[in-house]
């Protein structure tokens, strides 16, 4: 079992940053690909961002390419969201989620394929 916490969501203003943090616990954090997902109302829960258990490789959704960026550090078993150039657009709830030995895009593309997941944080961008 992996236990994922998420913290870090909020309310901020268009334009602004926000830096959302997934703290682990359970078995080995660096054997896991971490991605985060979000969750809009009325929505279905889409991908964001992942990066690999090795973390040699990042991934994006397109509508956050050049904002955002995923990154992890193994000895605080904690993986990172930065959140820059924020838009009302990005108002959702913010998952992370691990994979067993998540590597290449097709291991993250899908929620349904994801392993284990936090309860979310909140993230609303004010226009």
């Amino acid at each position: 079992q992996v236990q994922l916490v998420e913290s870090g969501g909020g309310l901020v203003q268009a334009g602004g940053s926000l830096r959302l943090s997934c703290a682990a616990s359970g078995r080995t954090f660096s054997n896991y690909g971490m991605a985060w997902f979000r969750q809009a109302p009325g929505k279905e829960r889409d991908f964001v961002a992942a990066i690999a258990w090795s973390g040699g490789s990042t991934y994006y959704t397109d509508s956050v390419k050049g904002r955002f960026t995923i990154s992890r550090d193994n000895a605080q078993n904690t993986v990172y969201l930065q959140m820059n150039s924020l838009k009302p657009e990005d108002t959702a709830v913010y998952y992370c989620a691990a994979k067993a030995f998540g590597r290449i895009w097709s291991h993250f593309q899908r929620a349904s394929g994801m392993d284990y997941w936090g309860k979310g944080t909140l993230v609303t961008v004010s226009s």
